[in-house]
């Protein structure tokens, strides 16, 4: 069967004219690309030819007319680090790099869009934005849940909103899709230009999304108190649940920063608890020979191991309610260990909401502030229906529908899975 290669053209409002105000002189162009795969594989011998995708960066030419635009910003789905960051390189690029003055902050996600709600905008200055980025969170604050894309367009347009900047993950960027066919069905010249947010690190195509870093870096303070606990108490066990609802990246790297974990779980790896190959029966192993141990479980692993009678449960936004792994382990764990009597010592950590919540730190406020500056140059530029990304090491634009089609997971045959292993010694199957 023949691959199909991926679309990656980016739309625009119209072809740009007015010289940039910019003074920075290293314009680029439309021509400029970076390959969407850069591995090769020697043993075929007719690969596939590499796609490339746009740079991001200023153009010589923009669309709008800075003193005419109006723009508008808003922050989607769970809080992650260095949304804050974000917002106020947007502002600060817009008002002073290319003189639009008129820039509003859209409150509680796309709620904020449906005027039932009664969310009232947030006008966005530099003397507002100046000191974001030293708080957690967002000074939009967030939501959950699916709203009504003609209403959410009816605003934009009733607000004569020309570029719409959108921070958020998947589900936001799927969203973001269905708002940029809505104004070209209406021939609305609003430009929709995403940024990627997704502390799971999720997002297919795109090598990291700001706020993975210091998650990582807060998870890795959190699993150093697991192994210190797990070490200072007889038959010692440290358990930590990170997030990753659907893939493991968190958990994978924060094992591999520390080398402290000696199991790590994950969505994407199925694992059995009972049984002569299951995890319990290895965790005996380990404990009996070096009485300690600590493990990480992602919040989406190990959901096969719940009763799935009843309803599916969901969140706002869709998503199926994960069944609390962490608790489940910890109750298993101790039940174990008791039936054999052999006494523990068990530590249970779940730092999710600190983690999401803290400041970005000096890595991640660096991405922060590439990403928005890019994604105004894109936006000015005329360009919609994309959104900014790290691909090869290279900021470029990326279409809504490339990276909402599915979700980015960890290869259980992949180098990533395979360091993991080694780090931790685990076996390579728990199932029996």
């Amino acid at each position: 069967m023949k691959k199909t290669q991926p679309d990656f053209k980016i739309e625009s409002l119209g072809r740009p004219k007015i010289p940039s105000p910019l003074t920075v002189g290293y314009f680029k162009s439309d021509d400029e690309r970076v390959l969407s795969d850069i591995t090769v594989d020697a043993r075929q011998t007719r690969p596939l030819p590499s796609v490339s995708l746009e740079v991001a960066g200023p153009r010589e030419t923009i669309y709008f007319e800075p003193q005419k635009v109006k723009a508008a910003v808003v922050s989607c789905g769970g809080l992650c680090p260095g949304i804050n960051d974000v917002l106020r390189a947007l502002v600060m690029e817009l008002h002073f790099r290319y003189g639009v003055r008129n820039i509003i902050g859209v409150k509680y996600g796309f709620q904020g869009l449906i005027p039932r709600y009664g969310h009232e905008f947030l006008e966005l200055t530099p003397d507002v934005v100046k000191d974001i980025q030293d708080l957690g969170g967002s000074i939009l604050s967030s939501s959950r849940g699916n709203q009504d894309i003609v209403e959410m367009v009816d605003s934009l347009e009733r607000m004569n909103i020309n570029l719409f900047f959108v921070i958020g993950g998947d589900g936001t960027m799927q969203a973001a899709q269905l708002i940029t066919e809505e104004t070209a069905r209406r021939k609305l010249k609003i430009g929709v230009i995403g940024i990627p947010k997704t502390i799971d690190n999720d997002l297919v195509l795109i090598q990291k999304s700001f706020g993975f870093d210091t998650a990582i870096s807060e998870a890795v303070k959190t699993i150093q108190c697991a192994h210190v606990e797990a070490k200072g108490a007889p038959m010692g066990i440290g358990l930590v649940k990170l997030m990753g609802r659907q893939s493991g990246h968190i958990a994978a790297s924060a094992a591999l920063a520390q080398g402290d974990a000696n199991f790590v779980l994950i969505p994407e790896v199925p694992f059995d608890l009972d049984g002569e190959n299951g995890f319990l029966r290895h965790l005996e192993k380990r404990m009996l020979a070096r009485h300690h141990a600590v493990i990480i479980v992602a919040e989406g692993a190990g959901q096969n191991l719940f009763d799935r009678t009843g309803p599916v449960r969901r969140d706002a936004s869709g998503n199926i309610r994960l069944n609390d792994i962490g608790v489940l382990l910890k109750d298993r764990i101790e039940e174990y260990f008791r039936k054999r009597r052999i006494e523990i010592n068990l530590k249970y950590i779940d730092p999710s909401y600190i983690i999401r919540s803290v400041p970005a730190n000096a890595s991640d406020s660096i991405m922060c502030g590439v990403l928005a500056q890019y994604a105004v140059h894109a936006g000015m530029a005329g360009k919609t229906g994309m959104l900014v990304g790290l691909v090869n090491d290279a900021y470029v634009h990326l279409p809504f529908r490339a990276v909402a089609a599915r979700r980015k997971m960890i290869d259980p045959r992949g180098n990533i899975w395979m360091l993991v292993l080694e780090s931790t010694g685990q076996p390579v199957t728990m199932k029996n």
